[in-house]
């Protein structure tokens, strides 16, 4: 059977163009940093409350910061797949665990952990709609009142920013699998 591939859509960013998840969030956070996207984010959800408008000195930053997290949704919905042939490098314990506090002890010791919850919890295209919702609801001028639970795609959103944040920190390797022969191991 044929697997559909998902394109990552990323010719957002000016000459760059992947199929490879991991590169395509090397450049996710060369296009901003996490801090950035954790805060844009929470303003959104936070303005989609409001009767005041998010950038309404100028929505199209909204528009540019939506397409950048949709781009990077489809990314993390093909990672859970990919933790079968990579893991994610041994922490060093020099990464900046302050930026990743919402991450718990094992979700912080395997990112793809993170992916893989949220994905079991929540379709691709649930996720999409939350986020369209989350743009919709914050770039108007009325109060929100949403149709459905934004807290939870938000939270899971949260996580997957700073599970992506660490693997690209930490780096990410190949998997060697070991088959056991009768007179020897062999790396396959």
């Amino acid at each position: 059977m044929k697997k559909n591939k998902i394109s990552f859509e990323t010719s957002f960013w000016p000459g760059y163009v992947a199929g490879n998840p991991f590169k395509t969030i090397k450049a996710f956070f060369a296009y901003a940093d996490l801090d950035y996207y954790k805060q844009s984010l929470t303003e959104a959800v936070v303005y989609s409350y409001k009767r005041e408008i998010y950038k309404a000195n100028n929505p199209s930053d909204f528009f540019v910061f939506y397409t950048a997290i949709n781009i990077f949704l489809k990314v993390c919905y093909c990672l859970p797949e990919k933790s079968k042939k990579w893991k994610v490098t041994a922490s060093l314990h020099s990464e900046t665990t302050f930026h990743l506090s919402s991450l718990t002890k094992e979700e912080y010791d395997n990112p793809f952990i993170v992916f893989q919850k949220a994905f079991d919890e929540n379709t691709l295209e649930e996720f999409e709609s939350s986020l369209c919702q989350i743009m919709e609801l914050s770039l108007s001028p009325h109060d929100g009142n949403p149709y459905s639970d934004l807290t939870t795609p938000y939270i899971h959103l949260i996580k997957m920013l700073d599970a992506a944040a660490l693997m690209r920190e930490r780096g990410i390797e190949k998997i060697k699998k070991m088959e056991v022969n009768a007179e020897t191991c062999v790396e396959t």
